[in-house]
């Protein structure tokens, strides 16, 4: 894929919130919208409809006023805070990601799609059960080998046949992001290649939304890892975090797969190192400020949103508050920059 595809104008406007479902005209009792502002209405509908940004959960305490009205504690807005999340004008997609710890049922996932409008799309991470090549404690230590690892058999039954039954066209993403791999099974990369697709191989056709992968080891980022995914119709995952390459450095990646969907999860600022989740979360508080914009990076994944729906193709694009500070300013500047980037007339 060239360059100038990914700078390609966006299509007209969006209307993502229409034909929303009936369900979601009723509000999670107790947690209502925050008043929507003209600005964000009319950056909504100048929008693609096939542009679907939105944050990596809902329930986060200190969107209060940015998101929902009122303070509402985390359990609360983990139960009943979905509905007012997706009422936002710009927020069109959300991550979830505590079936990586514990797979989810189909019924727990058919409440979440009952609970958005039609527009509407989640990236839903697959459990570590099938992402781990280890089996780990408490504290994240690996203890011995996952004999799961990458299971084709296990990743249907316990990952895309629920989510298929719950979400069903409300799928945007299925993302497989594969831990860090022990030193051995990095010395013998063609053995996961392999691994990996016999596994996406294995997947069923999605009703709507794609598989993806995601990684946290340089090691995979090769030509023969481009292949592997064009030939089982998998996407690259385009993750910015600090243990991969810039996302200037993974574009070639995506140019290999071009044309198709964009999927991105800007995960955490590189200036907090690859270890740095925990003081991210110190410095950011409440998450209710952009303390450390990175606009190069927004401008980059904007160009690449806009290019990619300008060519007819969904962007499935969640950002988490250790990105910027505040994950809905982090969509609201990166919706800007998409718009802004568009030729008039």
């Amino acid at each position: 894929m060239q360059d100038e595809l990914f700078a390609a104008a966006a299509d007209g406007a969006a209307d993502g919130a229409a034909g929303a479902d009936e369900s979601t005209q009723k509000r999670a009792r107790g947690v209502q919208p925050a008043p929507s502002s003209d600005d964000d209405l009319a950056l909504a509908a100048a929008l693609s409809p096939h542009v679907h940004l939105g944050t990596s959960t809902w329930s986060y305490p200190g969107l209060q006023g940015l998101v929902w009205a009122g303070r509402h504690s985390e359990s609360t807005l983990s139960r009943t805070g979905l509905p007012a999340y997706a009422a936002h004008p710009l927020l069109r997609a959300v991550g979830i990601d505590r079936g990586f710890y514990k797979p989810l049922a189909a019924s727990e996932f058919q409440r979440y799609a009952e609970q958005v409008p039609a527009g509407f799309r989640f990236t839903v991470k697959a459990p570590s059960l099938v992402t781990d090549a280890l089996i780990r404690n408490e504290d994240g230590r690996g203890q011995q080998p996952n004999p799961l690892f990458l299971d084709a058999a296990v990743a249907m039954q316990d990952f895309i046949e629920p989510v298929i039954e719950g979400l069903g066209t409300k799928i945007g993403a299925l993302v497989f992001q594969i831990s860090p791999l022990p030193g051995g099974l990095l010395a013998r990369m063609p053995e996961q290649l392999d691994r990996l697709h016999a596994m996406l191989s294995a997947l069923s056709t999605l009703p709507a939304g794609v598989v993806a992968v995601e990684v946290r080891d340089t090691a995979w980022l090769t030509s023969e890892f481009a292949s592997l995914l064009r030939d089982t119709g998998a996407r690259y995952c385009l993750g910015l975090h600090p243990k991969l390459p810039t996302l200037a450095e993974q574009l070639p990646l995506l140019r290999a797969l071009w044309p198709g969907p964009l999927v991105a999860r800007w995960n955490l600022n590189r200036l907090h190192g690859a270890y740095g989740y925990e003081n991210a979360e110190k410095k950011y508080g409440e998450f209710a400020e952009m303390l450390d914009p990175d606009p190069e990076t927004r401008a980059e994944l904007a160009r690449i949103t806009r290019g990619t729906a300008g060519a007819g193709h969904d962007c499935f694009v969640t950002i988490s508050n250790k990105a910027e500070g505040s994950a809905p300013l982090s969509v609201r500047a990166l919706a800007q920059a998409v718009v802004q980037g568009a030729p008039q007339g």
